[in-house]
Order: C-alpha cells, then structure tokens, then sequence
C-alpha cells in the first residue's frame, strides 16, 4: 500500500515538474524574434545599416574624395546609452563597424583598446622577431573622421499598453578641425500590448 503511494506521488511530481519545464527552439539568426518591444539584435543591426549607408551617400564623402583622392579613414567612438533600459552599445558599435568596413568606401582604424594591444605586441616584435618579419613603430594610419553619438528613449504608458520611441543620433566629426560633417538619426516606434514591462 505504501509502496503504491508513493508511487503514485512520484508520477504525479514528474507530470508537474515536466509541466512547468523550459521550452527552447533554435531560430536562424537573422529572424526577427521581439518578444519584449525592448531594443535588441534586430533594431541594432537595421538602425546601424540605415544610418551608414545615409551617412556615405551625403556631400561630405565626395568632397573628401575628391580633396584628398583618397577613401576617408573613420573610428567609431562612444554612442552613450540614455534610454530607459540596459543597452549593450557595444554590441551596437560592432555593427556600425561592419557596416562600415563590408561597404568597401572607407578604411578603417582598430578603436584605442585595440591600438593598445596591438602596439604591446608590436613592441614585443620590436624586441624578439626577426627584423624581416617584424612591424616597425609609427607606420600607424591616423582616422579622419569619428562616428559618435546616442541612443534615447520615450515611454508612453496606459494600463498595460506601451508605445516605446527610440532615437538614434549619430555625428561624423572632422579629426583635423572638430567639424561636424554629417548627423544622422533614426526613429524607432514600438507598440508593446499587455506588456508587464515596467519603464
């Protein structure tokens, strides 16, 4: 009788941990999945495509072109998060750096961690590999131009209803002379129904 019991109990555990289990589904990676109506991969990856391919389309990019007879040379600096959520701009910088190397139109130059690493290990070479293999110091290709800029947020909030606005500003500014040579931005409006998110 005990044993049948707790037999009994057993399956019944089984059924309710099983029912209450975590469901995952691999999805290609370029499916857009928004599930909160917060900022994510998609809205990274579209805003960062849009605003370079605005940004290399207007005057500035011909007059260096034809000043200089050369591809501008651009870094891409700090985009400040001001919004109301946690937003990896890192990984938001990454995408507006493919963007902007996949075009082909500009030459581009590593940000100041990467300089930093790099220039320990040429220092290293420097010191230990042969002088036929070796990176010589100051052969460095210094940026025209860096991108910069932020992120902000609206909230419109009713019961459970959300609108959540994004705005992305981007600016391209002259290295040599501190100009601002192109602005860009970008709107993004979300409905988000029955949303438990808070602001």
């Amino acid at each position: 009788m005990k044993s049948s019991k707790l037999v009994a109990i057993t399956l019944s555990s089984v059924l309710i941990l099983g029912g209450c289990g975590t469901t995952v589904e691999r999805v290609d990676a370029g499916t857009t999945v928004d599930l909160s109506g917060a900022w994510n991969d998609t809205d990274s990856q579209l805003t960062a495509r849009t605003m370079v391919e605005d940004a290399l389309s207007r005057p500035w990019f011909k007059k260096h072109m034809q000043a200089t007879g050369k591809a501008p040379t651009v870094i891409v600096g700090k985009i400040k998060n001001l919004s109301h959520e946690h937003i990896n701009t890192q990984t938001f910088i990454a995408d507006i750096e493919r963007e902007l190397i996949n075009s082909g139109d500009v030459e581009f130059v590593a940000d100041a961690t990467a300089r930093k690493e790099i220039r320990e290990e040429r220092g290293d070479q420097d010191l230990n590999a042969t002088e036929e293999t070796r990176s010589a110091m100051g052969q460095e290709i210094g940026a025209d131009y860096m991108m910069q800029g932020k992120i902000n947020t609206i909230i419109d909030v009713d019961g459970t209803d959300q609108v959540r606005f994004y705005q992305v500003d981007l600016e391209l500014i002259s290295m040599k002379d501190n100009r601002k040579v192109w602005i860009g931005q970008q709107k993004i409006k979300k409905l988000v129904e029955n949303s438990k998110m808070r602001k």
